[in-house]
């Protein structure tokens, strides 16, 4: 059984070893840092006591300029992770969309967005059987750490998905 929480400050530190983030701009820490300032809501998956995921809910939306020209400050699912990949595809991926919208809803927002890279079919695929749509293509720029801690920085082309929430879900 899968359960979803907010993380907590204590987690962060699980987080750091046993899902460790490479991300130069985007750690644990980092997401934790926009819960307290009320920006973001940072969401682990725990099962067994252990965290096997994370997901993150922008409030204040997407940062990418064209993602921003096209929806606004649409609220973003970000960063949706889980690990090891043996627990994709059992409904973990679902389990934080629902609470993202969920979380929504209980604050009237009426569109939810994510982005996802061209490449990742699968995780299109889901976000379309849960209603997600194409709005507009951009491309994604992160600086991460490669294997010796050296920053890299990456250029993804990704889409950008919007739902409607439904007020009664």
């Amino acid at each position: 059984m899968v359960r979803i929480a907010d993380c907590r400050e204590a987690d962060v530190a699980v987080l750091d070893v046993v899902l460790p983030s490479e991300s130069v701009t985007a750690n644990h820490e980092q997401r934790y840092a926009r819960q307290r300032a009320g920006l973001g809501s940072y969401l682990v998956a725990w099962q067994d006591g252990r965290p096997v995921g994370t997901c993150e809910v922008r409030w204040d939306g997407c940062e990418a300029p064209e993602v921003r020209a096209a929806v606004g400050n649409c609220p973003e699912i970000n960063g949706l992770f889980v690990w090891p990949a043996s627990l994709r595809s059992q409904g973990i991926g679902t389990s934080f969309i629902r609470t993202a919208e969920a979380r929504a809803r209980e604050r009237g927002v009426r569109h939810l967005g994510m982005g996802v890279r061209q490449d990742n079919v699968r995780a299109a695929a889901l976000y379309w059987r849960l209603g997600y749509r194409h709005v507009i293509s951009y491309v994604d720029r992160y600086t991460h750490l490669d294997a010796e801690s050296v920053p890299q920085h990456k250029a993804d082309s990704c889409t950008f998905m919007i739902s409607t929430l439904d007020e009664t879900a």
